[in-house]
């Protein structure tokens, strides 16, 4: 990173000055005026990076939101020129247009930016297990749901989405272990509860309950996202009378 280096160096720099104009003796000094510069640089820079995203992200994700998608990419994919100053700023802009184009169901363009994205992003991290497993590659979908679960232990989401995913590809004894991991961590969520009971029993597990954020897993069928909205609206369609 950018800004690590450039703080070491001015670091490096204000160490060999006090050194060579104070001698030796006063190596301490030298430390502590080093680590002081290290410190400030560090601190300077970052808040600089940090505003220069600010005012690309912000009106990116309203753009996104206001759904005129391809601006929105088109401004969040500039942003990667500075992902090299700071760390982790390029991984989490991955995981911001990976989510964009999975949510839109471009699932091949998604891929190589969820595959780069931010693992402390949980909803990320799940849709890219979810494209590991409709790839096959199992072994990578475990591998990135047990990393996200590391991360995030506390989203009673990820475990649901994890155990559905192993019961899809048959793991049902696994699906059963990662809802228990889950119910020992979150004992009040009757979610998880409820789903435990469902697996053990041999049954579907229910997701309805986590609405809106299930449904952009895209895990459902469309006839049953469409049954799920109208039952929301209370299973009445508007008439419109001219």
């Amino acid at each position: 990173m950018y800004n690590l280096l450039i703080s070491a160096g001015a670091a490096i720099a204000v160490f060999l000055v006090v050194i060579l104009a104070a001698g030796t003796s006063y190596w301490w000094a030298a430390l502590v005026g080093a680590l002081i510069v290290f410190m400030a640089s560090f601190l300077i820079i970052s808040r600089i990076i940090t505003k220069k995203l600010e005012e690309i992200m912000e009106p990116a994700m309203k753009d996104i939101q206001a759904q005129r998608f391809e601006k929105g990419i088109r401004d969040l994919k500039a942003a990667l020129r500075y992902g090299k100053w700071q760390i982790y700023v390029e991984s989490q802009i991955n995981s911001a247009i990976g989510m964009v184009y999975f949510v839109r169901r471009e699932f091949a363009t998604a891929f190589p930016y969820l595959e780069k994205g931010f693992f402390k992003n949980w909803v990320t991290m799940g849709m890219l297990g979810v494209t590991y497993m409709k790839k096959n590659k199992h072994d990578k979908m475990k591998e990135t749901f047990d990393k996200a679960l590391m991360a995030s232990p506390k989203e009673s989401l990820l475990y649901a989405l994890y155990g559905y995913c192993l019961n899809e590809i048959g793991d049902n004894v696994k699906a059963c272990e990662v809802l228990a991991k889950g119910v020992a961590k979150l004992p009040g969520d009757e979610n998880l509860k409820q789903n435990l009971e469902l697996l053990r029993e041999g049954k579907k597990m229910k997701m309805k309950a986590y609405g809106e954020m299930w449904l952009q897993f895209h895990l459902e069928s469309m006839a049953t996202i469409q049954k799920q909205q109208m039952a929301a609206m209370g299973g009445k369609r508007r008439i419109i009378r001219k």
